[in-house]
């Protein structure tokens, strides 16, 4: 009787203790993905904030007309630092992809072998800010003086993606980003990681 009990009493205790241990796996887990989630969403927002500014830079630019020049500032936090985007978006040599279509893209992506880009759920690393310059450069690596990066599955279609390629680690704290109308030169966007600069020269006419 009393053997039968103990072992009654054994069973529920090591019953109880697998039931805990499977609870503290799953609680794991679920903190580990929740974490992922919030740090996606944390640097979506600065993606897409960086999108409305050079948007919105080249927008005043072109509005004002041949000459025009305007300088605005960006502040990156989470989006400049290499572990945080990998780790966000399950990137294993990730880079801040910066390209143009009436608007501009901010997409996160890998530096090397395929990219495939989500355009909505919880892992979306694509960000697009409408401009009233209307001209597409998804592909014109001319404009990104032979920048790109290829076999991007861009919704569905794979192409070579003509853009600014900038790696989280070379963005600095505040980026400075030129826009200006340049009648005598054609498109331009050009990165220089040394001084932490953005420089777009546009011509509607060019």
């Amino acid at each position: 009787m009393k053997k039968g009990q103990i072992s009654l009493e054994f069973m529920f205790l090591f019953m109880i203790f697998v039931l805990m241990l499977v609870y503290s796996l799953k609680l794991t887990a679920f903190t580990s993905q929740s974490s992922q989630d919030i740090l996606a969403t944390q640097i979506g927002i600065e993606a897409k904030g960086l999108a409305s500014m050079i948007s919105n830079g080249i927008s005043q630019v072109y509005a004002q007309g041949p000459g025009a020049k305007v300088t605005v500032y960006y502040r990156a936090a989470y989006l400049r630092d290499v572990q945080y985007v990998a780790r966000a978006f399950n990137l294993d040599d990730p880079i801040i992809a910066i390209s143009y279509s009436n608007g501009t893209y901010v997409m996160l992506l890998n530096g090397t072998g395929a990219s495939f880009i989500n355009f909505s759920g919880p892992y979306k690393n694509i960000f697009w800010a409408n401009s009233i310059y209307r001209k597409d450069f998804l592909t014109n690596t001319t404009v990104f003086l032979g920048s790109s990066v290829p076999n991007v599955n861009f919704n569905g279609t794979i192409i070579n993606l003509a853009c600014l390629k900038i790696s989280p680690s070379s963005l600095p704290k505040i980026l400075k980003i030129v826009v200006e109308w340049d009648p005598n030169t054609g498109d331009v966007w050009i990165y220089n990681a040394t001084s932490g600069e953005i420089l777009i020269k546009i011509n509607p006419g060019g």
